[in-house]
């Protein structure tokens, strides 16, 4: 164990060797269909997920881990290590931030930081990972969360929605938006930046919302170096395929494909196909 534990959420989507080589440790976010409860990642997988999310006429709803969670893990945690970065999704999507604050500034063993990365998915992971990095090469405290917070404004995230069903059933868009999406084939294309998903068009195919998703890495990356991850929500096939285009196309350090956690996976659907990513300096 480094000197310092990086904690994060199942939202960051971290791939699993990832999270063995660097010892992150991930607290899972829960879902629920009914009354049966499950942890994101640990007693349900994605593929499992996302076909009982088609399968069922009812939309499972989603939670965070308790103050209780976060304090057993702390105290696990303090036993190895001398300090603690708990780096978690935006506030704006989640009362996790929250909770980890107030386990936090309970905590008395050992000195414990919250980061709020300001994103979710693979945006938030590469946040983790660079520091989760610094954590294993022997950093302080200070150090890693210096280059947490380094990191949080040079990641980026940009996906497509196969389908507006699943905002609309989960009250996050009208009906008349989501009768319009439907009608007319809209496959928008969100970007997430500071804490906010923001809109950027609405291509009608999903070919041409990925052929979008592209340019707009192209724009930003430049012909520096990218660390990148295809994002998507039971759509393999499609992943392996912008992999392999994400690949020809750019300087690629790394490069991922990443299922989308089924807690986020509940409010946008399965279908989403998208890029995170972070640039090198020239």
């Amino acid at each position: 164990m480094s000197r310092v534990a990086v904690v994060t959420d199942s939202v960051a989507n971290l791939p699993p060797e990832l999270v063995e080589r660097y010892s992150i440790t991930v607290i899972p976010l829960l879902v629920a269909f009914g009354q049966k409860v499950f942890r994101d990642g640990v007693d349900m997988r994605p593929d499992q997920f996302y076909r009982r999310l088609r399968e069922d006429k009812h939309l499972p709803t989603t939670s965070t881990p308790s103050m209780g969670d976060f304090l057993t893990l702390f105290h696990r945690l303090a036993g190895e290590a001398e300090a603690i970065a708990c780096i978690h999704l935006a506030r704006e999507f989640s009362g996790t931030l929250a909770i980890a604050e107030e386990a936090g500034q309970a905590f008395k063993e050992t000195p414990v930081r919250i980061v709020d990365s300001r994103s979710a998915a693979m945006a938030q992971g590469f946040v983790v990972l660079e520091a989760a990095r610094v954590a294993a090469e022997g950093g302080d405290l200070a150090a890693v969360v210096a280059r947490a917070t380094e990191m949080i404004p040079r990641v980026n995230l940009v996906v497509t929605l196969d389908t507006l069903e699943y905002l609309y059933r989960g009250g996050r868009i009208g009906q008349a938006a989501w009768l319009m999406g439907s009608a007319l084939q809209f496959k928008p294309v969100l970007s997430v930046e500071n804490g906010a998903v923001d809109p950027l068009e609405r291509p009608r195919t999903q070919a041409k919302a990925v052929r979008r998703i592209l340019e707009i890495m192209a724009a930003r990356v430049k012909e520096r170096p990218v660390h990148a991850a295809v994002v998507h929500a039971d759509a393999l096939d499609k992943a392996e395929r912008l992999r392999q285009e994400v690949d020809s196309l750019f300087n690629c350090r790394e490069l991922y494909v990443t299922d989308l956690t089924p807690v986020m996976g509940a409010h946008a659907g399965p279908g989403v196909l998208g890029m995170a990513w972070w640039s090198e300096e020239y």
